[in-house]
């Protein structure tokens, strides 16, 4: 009993530093953001904010999608939470759907493998989307994913 005890209390030394190594705050100032080129999406830039996109971590990833911009029919394997920033997206859960505009302000939280297609009108959107990872996104026509189409 004794001989366990001391185990337990050495492995909680050794692991406290490396547990207090990592600070779970995390704060990220608008000057600090890094923007990146979607390189399948004409215009559209990312930037992750919080997390690696490879992991299965917590993300948070902002997207500017240009004017008059359409992202297919698709599915992620993880729920997520969008909050539109600025500018308006549209959002429908199939291509039949007629979907609604949702405005700056605006919080959509969907389900994992829920299908959905988003668009933008005439003006510049930013949206940011929480989710664990690590990313994946999977088109319902797999025709549509400009993962596969020859540049």
């Amino acid at each position: 009993m004794k001989a366990r005890l001391l185990l337990t209390l050495a492995a909680i030394s050794f692991a406290a530093p490396v547990l207090m190594a990592e600070d779970p705050m995390k704060a990220v100032k608008v000057d600090q953001i890094v923007w990146q080129d979607d390189q399948f999406t004409k215009g559209m830039k990312y930037a992750v904010l919080i997390g690696d996109p490879s992991k299965p971590e917590m993300v948070v990833t902002r997207v500017k999608v240009p004017p008059n911009c359409k992202i297919a029919l698709h599915t992620h394997p993880w729920s997520e939470v969008i909050t539109v920033l600025s500018g308006s997206l549209g959002n429908a859960s199939s291509d039949t759907d007629e979907g609604e505009m949702l405005p700056a302000g605006s919080v959509l939280a969907m389900p994992a493998n829920h299908p959905h297609r988003v668009w933008t009108t005439d003006q510049e959107t930013v949206f940011q989307f929480a989710y664990t990872g690590p990313f994946d996104m999977i088109y319902v026509n797999p025709a549509d994913d400009p993962r596969k189409k020859t540049q």
